[in-house]
């Protein structure tokens, strides 16, 4: 059975699912997505993934065609039709269709909505118990890059470039310091056992999981430090990890083809692995 996608109020075909060639997003970017997990049927964390929504469209000034509770609903509607089990939704709203090509804003356009689903057993990667690879670029985006904007041909390259190479994730460097990865937030757990990842700030994408992570970290008495830290720490460090909607946890064993530790994944990539699971199994909606 064809998997159904969602367009502007209406449940199609994957197939039959279009937007015009003069929609904002084809056309300049000017939209924001989310991606919320989904296990044994359920939404996971969603209700975070929904305010990041709302925050970043009203940073573009962007009206939502519908109310996030509406948007709930039809994520709802598409795992069902869909028979999901495990994967994501997908969700794009852009600044629609004008009837032509100009910059500034169009007067009375309706925005556009998308949404779909894809399948991936996210519990069960194999690279969950493997652990991945990393390699280092130079982080080329725009300055607001906590709005989580469509633009993402920087990631993509940086993507590309760790397929490549055989990693992967990608952490993008800017004046000495990792920012974040090309889809993920990044972690490291120094020799005195402290778990670090960046501060939020217009450098990266404030992570609906990372938050999660240090919240559920912070609450069993770990130690959690929000700073900006060098790739020659994360290859000091005890253990080094990304976190993610589509991957959770997971565990970085090697940066740049050198070994993080004992270039495997580490007792405490693993516990906060297990934690977050937990969360998310029992949080699911």
């Amino acid at each position: 059975m064809e998997q159904i996608a969602y367009v502007n109020g209406s449940y199609v075909p994957l197939s039959e699912a279009k937007v015009s060639i003069l929609d904002r997003g084809f056309l300049f970017a000017d939209g924001i997505y989310e991606v919320a997990a989904v296990l044994d049927g359920k939404l996971i964390d969603n209700a975070s993934h929904l305010a990041r929504l709302e925050r970043s469209v009203g940073e573009i000034e962007l009206a939502l065609p519908v109310t996030t509770t509406e948007i709930e609903q039809i994520q709802r509607e598409l795992v069902k039709r869909n028979n999901l089990v495990n994967g994501m939704v997908y969700l794009e709203v852009t600044r629609g269709a004008d009837t032509g090509r100009d910059f500034a804003f169009p007067k009375g356009v309706t925005p556009t909505l998308i949404m779909f689903t894809s399948v991936k057993d996210i519990i069960n990667a194999p690279s969950a118990k493997t652990g991945i690879g990393v390699i280092t670029v130079p982080d080329l985006r725009w300055t607001r890059r906590d709005i989580k904007s469509v633009a993402l041909l920087a990631q993509v390259l940086a993507k590309q470039a760790a397929a490549v190479a055989g990693a992967g994730e990608a952490w993008m460097i800017e004046d000495g310091k990792v920012t974040e990865g090309g889809s993920s937030s990044c972690f490291i757990l120094t020799q005195d056992d402290v778990i670090v990842t960046r501060q939020n700030g217009s450098e990266i994408l404030p992570g609906c999981t990372r938050k999660a992570v240090v919240a559920l970290a912070e609450e069993r008495q770990l130690r959690v430090e929000e700073r900006a830290f060098t790739i020659e720490e994360a290859l000091a460090a005890k253990e080094a990890f990304v976190t993610s909607a589509t991957v959770f946890v997971q565990a970085v064993v090697t940066i740049d083809g050198k070994k993080v530790g004992n270039g495997k994944p580490g007792p405490m990539t693993d516990r906060l692995r297990e934690i977050y699971v937990e969360f998310a199994k029992k949080t699911a909606v």
